[in-house]
C-alpha cells in the first residue's frame, strides 16, 4: 500500500481537479474531503458546525469563515484522515483558512498544495462540453467521457444537462473571480515552499501521472525515502 499523504489541490473551474482529487484519493488511499460533500455530510449528522452551517444555508447566506473552518476541522479529526492524510478540494479558499488548516495540522505540515494550470481556451472548450446529472452532481463530457445512456446518469439516473451558467460570458467571469480570489492563497502558500504548479492537458492518466511525480517528489525530498 502506497504511503498516505496530506494535499491540497487548487484549480480553477474546467481544470479537472475534481477529477484529479478522486484519482489522488485512490491512489494514496485516503479520503477525498470535498468541501460540498463535507458541508452535506455535517448537515445530515446534526453536529455543531453542520447545524450552524444549514442556518446559514437555508437563508441563502454565504458561511462564515469560522463556520467553514469548524466544519473541515471536524472532518480532518476523524481517523481515517488523521492516521493516513486527505486530498482537500475546495478548502482552503482564503489565506485565513489557510492559516487556520496549518493551524489545525501541527506538528504536521502539508506536503503539497497543487496547482493545476490550464489555459483559459482549453477551460472554455472543457465547460461547453460539460454535462452534469441534476440529481446527484456527477460530471460528464458530451465529447471524452458521455453517460452511456443519452442524458442518464450512470450513477443515479438523474437526468444529465448542461449547467444555465456554462456559458463563455459566466465562465469568464468565475475565472476572473476565481485568479483574483486565489492569488493570495497561492502566493501565502509560496512563501512557506508548498506550491507545486502542473500542467493540467492531456490525458486524466497523463495528469495524474504528472501530480503523482510531483508529490512523490517532495514526499521523498521532505522525508529521504522512496515512495510508491
Amino acid at each position: 500500500m502506497n504511503p498516505g499523504a496530506r494535499i491540497v489541490v487548487l484549480g480553477k473551474q474546467g481544470a479537472g481537479k475534481g477529477t484529479q482529487a478522486v484519482r489522488l484519493s485512490r491512489h494514496y488511499v485516503v479520503p477525498h474531503v470535498a468541501t460540498g460533500d463535507t458541508f452535506r455530510a455535517a448537515v445530515r449528522s446534526g453536529s455543531e458546525f453542520g447545524h450552524k452551517a444549514k442556518q446559514y444555508l437555508d437563508a441563502g447566506e454565504l458561511v462564515p469563515d469560522e463556520i467553514v473552518i469548524g466544519v473541515v476541522r471536524e472532518r480532518l479529526t476523524k481517523d481515517d484522515t488523521t492516521h493516513r492524510g486527505f486530498i482537500l478540494d475546495g478548502f482552503p479558499r482564503t489565506v485565513g483558512q489557510a492559516e487556520s488548516l496549518m493551524d489545525l495540522l501541527l506538528p504536521r505540515s502539508l506536503d503539497v498544495v497543487l496547482n493545476l494550470e490550464i489555459a483559459t481556451s482549453e477551460v472554455l472548450s472543457r465547460l461547453a462540453s460539460r454535462r452534469v446529472c441534476s440529481d446527484c452532481g456527477a460530471n460528464y463530457s458530451v465529447v471524452d467521457n458521455p453517460p452511456r445512456v443519452r442524458a442518464i446518469c450512470d450513477v443515479c439516473g438523474g437526468d444529465v444537462v448542461q449547467r444555465d451558467d456554462d456559458t463563455e460570458i459566466a465562465i469568464r467571469r468565475r475565472l476572473e473571480l476565481y485568479e483574483r480570489e486565489t492569488a493570495p492563497l497561492i502566493e501565502w502558500f509560496e512563501k512557506r515552499g508548498l506550491v507545486a504548479t502542473v500542467g493540467g492537458s492531456g490525458t486524466p492518466d497523463e495528469v495524474t501521472d504528472r501530480l503523482v511525480a510531483e508529490v512523490n517528489r517532495r514526499k521523498q525530498r521532505a522525508f529521504g525515502q522512496t515512495v510508491g
